[in-house]
């Protein structure tokens, strides 16, 4: 049964050295490595490539659940397709083995426990940026767009399909400020 190991950081800032030395130690044979953000799978091209070709009876290892995936959907896709292959998953840090059945409960409760932790991180930068906004410090992103440009052009009798083009924004932007104005 081999052993392919996954080591993910959300951050190019972030290094992979230690995870990759931990997935060495558990025997995996290839290490697949990227340092994208847990959130979205579809980005996560070695994930995919991994899920794509592991075979029956062989072992995706990771260092930790919240490496493989931030919310309980995204790993019970992954626990899916890894089922359907005939796969397992197994944590050097956690007791996860999906192999057994202990292994297969561990999982499942980790995972719950990474979704909350994840939607705890929102919360908390949400009530961040509420209060930054009570104190006027942050007004959030600049908008892309000049309005008065717009109302100008508009003005001057240009269409909205020439404006929406030469300022390179949808022309809906463009009906919504000739609307408001």
């Amino acid at each position: 049964m081999s052993r392919i190991g996954y080591a993910r950081t959300s951050t190019t800032d972030q290094n992979l050295e230690t995870q990759v030395h931990a997935l060495e130690a558990a025997g995996c044979h290839l290490i697949r490595t990227e340092q994208k953000s847990g959130g979205n799978l579809k980005d996560r091209v070695e994930l995919q490539t991994i899920l794509d070709f592991i075979h029956p009876d062989e072992t995706l290892v990771v260092t930790r659940i919240d490496r493989l995936a931030r919310s309980m959907h995204d790993l019970q896709i992954i626990a899916r397709r890894l089922q359907d292959k005939g796969a397992h998953l197994y944590a050097t840090e956690q007791p996860v083995d999906t192999s057994t059945a202990a292994g297969k409960a561990f999982f499942d409760m980790l995972g719950v426990f990474a979704e909350f932790e994840t939607n705890l991180r929102r919360e908390r930068q949400a009530e961040g940026i509420a209060a930054a906004k009570k104190r006027g410090v942050y007004k959030g992103r600049p908008p892309r767009i000049d309005k008065n440009e717009i109302e100008m052009r508009l003005a001057a009798g240009q269409s909205s399909t020439v404006i929406a083009r030469e300022l390179g924004i949808s022309r809906g932007t463009v009906y919504k400020v000739k609307n408001q104005g």
